[in-house]
């Protein structure tokens, strides 16, 4: 038997992650000892009481059937968190849709809005799923170009009219993945006054609402006014609460727009674990001393990374936000053999700024998913691998 992938399939660039993946593999079977500065999974541990929560849940088999839907006290524990951490009031009834993660319903969104041939505004660079789920929909990417002199920030006067009459959705994130920006009241606003006019759906991934440095202010896309009547914000408690693999996360804004998605999704799935769900519902209602001590330790992990990357000569940009760097490579040097050299000759994976989109070659994205100390062998091993470049 032969078989061929979709057609919509046939479009999808392989994973990135695989690869660098299978060189991490390669790199270990010739001895070295590999820093993984790739992917953005937290080696924090989740927090004791959140773990005690779901270890209670999970040991009462009864609590083992399908959930189908977000119950009642998660709805209620994200409103609350949103309330308190963002300053945004949200009907727990109307406007939360719990989700398998954030990815999930950014996956799952453009098949649920999007018919072929409408138009949806990418950032460019961005992060795959976004690109990915507007391909598998049969939509039509337009990029938005994010570059570091107009702060990372899409210009959107430079968006055209034709393009604005036919586009259902604009993607945006900040802070973002893979570029580390952050987004004022005042580029939102612009956005919101922009997607009133055209009728653009506006999707706001916040993922790493709780990683801002330098005492930057935390400023939902939700707490601009009008933004409810345009938009919704994905959050997760992957990076907030170092629960990525319990897959949980949630979609809140517009009423219209959750409705949709959560039609879709009824279709597709069947819940998330009961005992997650509860562990979730402890984490969201909590003091959120963990989130301040947590943020303080990024911040260390960055300056301790660009301090020995600039000890070195390569001077890099320090990031505002998030758990990564997006550091401008060295002059001379493409980003995928960059990337792909640093991990063959010294151990540290890292991943090329072109598999984020056009306008991310000449970068690459750092992950700060290690310790401080180890952040800090990362550094010398980079200095010594450009050092052995420039001889």
């Amino acid at each position: 038997m032969k078989l061929v992938a979709s057609n919509k399939v046939q479009k999808l660039s392989a994973s990135i992650f695989q690869e660098v993946a299978e060189l991490k593999h390669q790199a270990l079977m010739r001895g070295l000892d590999v820093i993984d500065l790739s992917v953005g999974s937290p080696d924090l541990p989740p927090p004791a009481f959140v773990v005690e929560e779901l270890v209670k849940y999970a040991s009462n088999r009864a609590n083992y059937g399908y959930t189908l839907k977000g119950i009642a006290e998660f709805n209620h524990a994200v409103t609350y968190f949103y309330h308190q951490r963002y300053e945004v009031d949200i009907n727990p009834e109307k406007e939360v849709l719990q989700l398998m993660g954030s990815q999930d319903g950014l996956a799952h969104l453009a098949t649920a809005i999007i018919n072929p041939g409408d138009y949806v505004l990418v950032p460019d660079p961005g992060y795959p799923i976004y690109e990915a789920s507007v391909t598998i929909a049969g939509g039509v990417l337009y990029p938005m170009p994010l570059l570091a002199e107009n702060n990372f920030l899409p210009v959107l006067d430079d968006i055209p009219l034709h393009i604005l009459e036919k586009a259902k959705m604009m993607i945006l994130s900040y802070p973002g993945n893979p570029v580390t920006a952050l987004a004022d009241r005042s580029f939102f606003e612009k956005v919101i006054d922009l997607a009133k006019c055209h009728n653009i759906l506006v999707v706001h991934d916040f993922a790493y609402s709780e990683l801002i440095f330098d005492r930057h202010p935390q400023i939902s896309f939700l707490s601009v006014p009008g933004a409810k009547e345009v938009g919704i914000e994905f959050n997760s408690l992957s990076k907030t609460f170092n629960l990525a693999g319990c897959r949980i996360g949630y979609a809140v804004g517009n009423e219209q727009a959750l409705n949709i998605l959560g039609t879709f999704k009824s279709q597709i799935d069947y819940g998330v674990f009961y005992p997650i769900q509860k562990a979730a519902v402890s984490a969201l209602t909590s003091d959120y001393t963990l989130l301040k001590d947590q943020m303080r330790e990024y911040e260390f992990r960055r300056d301790t990374l660009l301090a020995g990357l600039n000890k070195s000569g390569w001077e890099v940009t320090k990031s505002p936000a998030t758990m990564f760097i997006w550091a401008k490579i060295p002059e001379g040097w493409k980003s995928r053999p960059f990337a792909f050299e640093l991990i063959k000759h010294t151990g540290v994976a890292v991943i090329p700024g072109d598999a984020f989109g056009k306008q991310g070659e000449g970068y690459v994205r750092i992950a700060l998913v290690q310790p401080a100390d180890r952040l800090s062998e990362a550094a010398a091993r980079i200095h010594e691998f450009l050092i052995g470049c420039a001889q």
